[in-house]
Formats: C-alpha cells, sequence, structure tokens
C-alpha cells in the first residue's frame, strides 16, 4: 500500500509538472513565471526555497546531535535570508524586469563581473542540489524496504524531477509548490500528533529537551565558538541571497507588493514550521532511545523515516513519505532550474549572442539536464551530510557575490574594477584559508572572504579606475523604463498588425 502511495503519488506530480508546461511559450516564462503569480502561490513557493531534504531529515537530525546552537543557520538564518531577499528584491531589483541576477551585474557592472559571479552562483547550487538528490534516494531506500538501493533511488529521484521541470520551468515549479507545501504540512503536522501520543504529549517532548541542554541557542563557551556561530548564521543569511532560486521565486510573482509580502509570510511559515519535524526526531529519542541514540550515532538522517516506519501505522507512513517526497520534490525541481537559467543566460548567450527566444529556452532545457547529471555524480560520490552540503553551498556566493550585489545597488559610487576585486579577492582568499588551513582556522575562512571582498569593493571603487566605470543603478533604472516602454510600443505594433 506504502509503495504504490508514492507511486501514484509521483505519477500525479508529472502530470501537473507536465500540464503546467503548457503555459510555457518563451524564456521569460519558463525563468520567472511571465511575472504572473498571485500572493497565495508565491508564498508557497518562497515557503519550499527551504522546505526540503535539509529541513526535514538535515536539520531535525543536526537538532537532536546538537540543539539550537547546532541549527543557527537554517531555519534561524535561511528564514533571515527569506525576509531580507524579499525585501531587497521587491524593493531594488523587480522593477529592473530581469530574469536573472546575472543580467543585473552585467548592466551594473561589464560582461566579466557578469561571468564570474554567474559562476559562483552556478558552482553554489552543486551541493544544494545533490543534497536534495541524496534525500531523495533515502525515501526510496526506505519505502521499499531496501529493494531500491539508496545509488538507484538518486536516479530514480533526478530522472522524476528532471521531467516535469525540464518542460514546465517556473510554472511547473510554482504550481508543485502551491499544492505540494499543502501536502507537506498537513502531512507533517498528523505525524506529530501521533508522536505526541505516543510519548505523553507536546509538554513532555519539550521539557525534555530543555533539561538535555538542546534548547540553549547562544554560545557560552569561547570566542572563537562566537565566530563560528555568527559566521554559519550570516553564511544562510547572507550568502543564500545572491540566489538565483530565491530571486525567481521572488521575482516571479505579478507585482513589486506581492513579492515583498509573499516573501515575508513564506519566511515566517517556514521558521515556524521548521520546528515540526525537529519535534517528531526528537521525540524518537523518548519513544526507544535505544535504537535511536544508535542510529543518531551512525547515521542520524535515518532518525525520522525509521520512527515513522516502525511506530507508525501504513497510513501514517503513507501521509509521511507523501509530505516527504513533496518537499523535497519541489524543491529539487527550482534548485535544478535555477543554475540552468543562469548558466544558459548570463554566459552561454555571450558565446551565442545571436540566438532568438525559442533557441534560448532549447538551451535552457539541454542545460538542465547537463547540470542535472553533473549533480547526480556529485551526489552518488559525496560522503557529506545533507545538512553539510547545504550549509558549505553558499560560501562561495557569500564570498563572491553578495558585495557586488548589495554595493551595486545602494551605493552609487561602486565601479566595475571594485566589483572585479571583491569577487575574485573574495573567493581566493576563502578558497586559500579553508584549502590551507580549513577547521583549524580561529576565523570562519568564509567570514575572511565576506572582509576581503568588502575591501576589494571598496578600495577598487575608490583608487583611480583601470577598468571602465560602471553603471550608476539610477542610470540603469532610467534605462530599462524606456527599454520596457519601447518593447511595449513594439508588442502593440506587432498585435496591431496582426
Amino acid at each position: 500500500m506504502l509503495l504504490w502511495f508514492v507511486v501514484i503519488y509521483l505519477l500525479a506530480s508529472i502530470g501537473i509538472g507536465l500540464y503546467a508546461a503548457t503555459r510555457v511559450h518563451n524564456a521569460k516564462d519558463f525563468a520567472i513565471a511571465g511575472r504572473s503569480l498571485p500572493m497565495p502561490v508565491v508564498t508557497a513557493t518562497v515557503f519550499a526555497t527551504w522546505f526540503g531534504a535539509e529541513a526535514v531529515f538535515g536539520v531535525s537530525a543536526t537538532f537532536v546531535k546538537e540543539g539550537l546552537s547546532g541549527v543557527v543557520a537554517d531555519p534561524f538564518g535561511a528564514s533571515m535570508c527569506l525576509i531580507i531577499a524579499g525585501i531587497f528584491y521587491g524593493t531594488r531589483l523587480y522593477k529592473l524586469n530581469v530574469m536573472t541576477l546575472g543580467d543585473f551585474f552585467r548592466m551594473r557592472y561589464n560582461r566579466t563581473v557578469e561571468i564570474l559571479t554567474t559562476l559562483c552562483i552556478v558552482i553554489s547550487y552543486l551541493g544544494w542540489v545533490a543534497a536534495q538528490i541524496k534525500a531523495l534516494g533515502l525515501v526510496f531506500n526506505v519505502v521499499t524496504d531496501g529493494a531500491l538501493s539508496q545509488e538507484a533511488g538518486m536516479v530514480l529521484g533526478t530522472a522524476i524531477v528532471l521531467t516535469y521541470t525540464t518542460f514546465g520551468g517556473m510554472f511547473s515549479v510554482a504550481i508543485l509548490d502551491f499544492i505540494q507545501m499543502g501536502v507537506a504540512m498537513a502531512g507533517m503536522l498528523f505525524i506529530a500528533y501521533l508522536v505526541s501520543g505516543m510519548t505523553g504529549g507536546f509538554g513532555v517532548v519539550i521539557d525534555h529537551a530543555a533539561a538535555a541542554g538542546k534548547l540553549e541557542f547562544f554560545p557560552s563557551g569561547t570566542w572563537v565558538e562566537w565566530l563560528a556561530f555568527l559566521a554559519a548564521w550570516m553564511t544562510m543569511m547572507l550568502g543564500s541571497i545572491p540566489q538565483q532560486d530565491v530571486f525567481q521565486r521572488v521575482t516571479s510573482a505579478k507585482s513589486a507588493r506581492v513579492a515583498i509580502y509573499a516573501s515575508i509570510l513564506g519566511a515566517v511559515i517556514y521558521f515556524c514550521f521548521t520546528f515540526v519535524p525537529m519535534f517528531i526526531a526528537y521525540s524518537a529519542t523518548l519513544i526507544d532511545p535505544e535504537l535511536f541514540n544508535g542510529l543518531i550515532a551512525s547515521d542520524s538522517q535515518r532518525v525520522l523515516p525509521t520512527l515513522v516506519m516502525q511506530h507508525t501505522p501504513v497510513f501514517a507512513q503513507a501521509v509521511f513519505f507523501g509530505a516527504v517526497l513533496a518537499a523535497i520534490m519541489s524543491c529539487s525541481s527550482a534548485t535544478l532550474l535555477a543554475p540552468s537559467v543562469s548558466f544558459s543566460e548570463n554566459i552561454l548567450r555571450n558565446i551565442y549572442p545571436q540566438i532568438n527566444d525559442r533557441g534560448l529556452l532549447r538551451m535552457m532545457r539541454i542545460t538542465m539536464v547537463c547540470f542535472a547529471a553533473i549533480v547526480l555524480g556529485f551526489a552518488l560520490t559525496s560522503e557529506s551530510s545533507i545538512f553539510k552540503m547545504v550549509e558549505n553551498a553558499y560560501k562561495v556566493t557569500l564570498a563572491g557575490a553578495f558585495v557586488p550585489l548589495f554595493f551595486g545597488a545602494y551605493w552609487s559610487r561602486a565601479t566595475t574594477q571594485g566589483a572585479l576585486l571583491a569577487t575574485i579577492g573574495g573567493v581566493a582568499s576563502w578558497l586559500l584559508v579553508e584549502l590551507l588551513v580549513g577547521a583549524e582556522n580561529p576565523v570562519p575562512p568564509q567570514l575572511i572572504g565576506l572582509a576581503v571582498s568588502m575591501f576589494g569593493m571598496i578600495a577598487g571603487s575608490l583608487l583611480p579606475q583601470w577598468v571602465g566605470r560602471a553603471t550608476p543603478h539610477e542610470d540603469i533604472h532610467h534605462a530599462l523604463h524606456h527599454r520596457a516602454a519601447a518593447e511595449t510600443h513594439h508588442l502593440g505594433e506587432h498585435q496591431r498588425r496582426l
């Protein structure tokens, strides 16, 4: 029964995703859903930004082992990221009417900055998407009671998500997010209700966690521990803002007002709801301490699925795995789409500048298939946990893309030379410290990269310019206003001729 439920759910998801593909007519529809999504759909898709493999398996497993201080990056940093990104994109970038963050970097600076920052963004998705694929493999392995290996499950999961996302793009992502988030939330709440009955109630679990020190948030040790704490928070909160999937979800809204309010609402819902899988996972240590403490020591990501498989009826198992699949598929589809769109629009299009819109759409789809194959290979060979895969993904964008993005939007004196020094200096310093010193360094490498990036931007912008000056953001908005008006006039003339 459980297996058939999963099969039917997957087929229904593919069907809905392919139906959404009928609304894709051009590259803009594929990348940002034609900027036409209403408030409820944008809220759901913003919520789905983070509610995937990490929130269900990674965060819950980390909380059971380390407590609240271990999950400062997610949900605390992740939810703050969505709020900041929503306000920033809604007030600064929405009116630019662009498909990717790379478009902003090109208009604000030049094509070199566009390519460098886009490469940072695309590379950061390798670990993030691999985490989703790894979680799909884990789910299929558990559901089939080991008949399907985790590796085979990863291949199957990649093929399913790739099928509907390749055809439907952001329309498929958004519509399935809206449906799947309802399934995920209802399923998780139902399992939490069942588990609370096994432990004696919510209060018993919370009291036990407090007594075990799991609810202590701030570090109580040395300044080194505080730096590590702040680094984890900032990496997720700031490093994930210059991400194409966050940008696409926010700017797919039908207006800037919807983009801002839906992002804030989605962030608040996400922050509150992420505690549900944490509660379920920690309850396992009360229900069967010997079994689950052993799992925590060996493979903590299996705590949640093992609890459901061994201590709930078949109907509850179907509800849980339906919810988990909904969360992971909605997250993985968008994170496959985002780097493919960025790479096509901001790197391949520079190689083929004469390509038309239909050709660009085809290029995006081919790139997505290639990127999925690379990610699958990385997921099959990586030994990292789901939580670490995601947490490490945003170090490169924190060091290489965050400063050019924010300084370019808010500092009129930011120049192309400053942006180049910020990107190259930030990434180079982060990599050097990471590779040469690593975890032994008292200051987290990504914070060093961020500091060097800021210094490079300020110094490079104020010193004599050896690289062409950047375009102030006021001029960008002015130029794009006229371009949008010209495009509207051209479209009107074309419709009248027809």
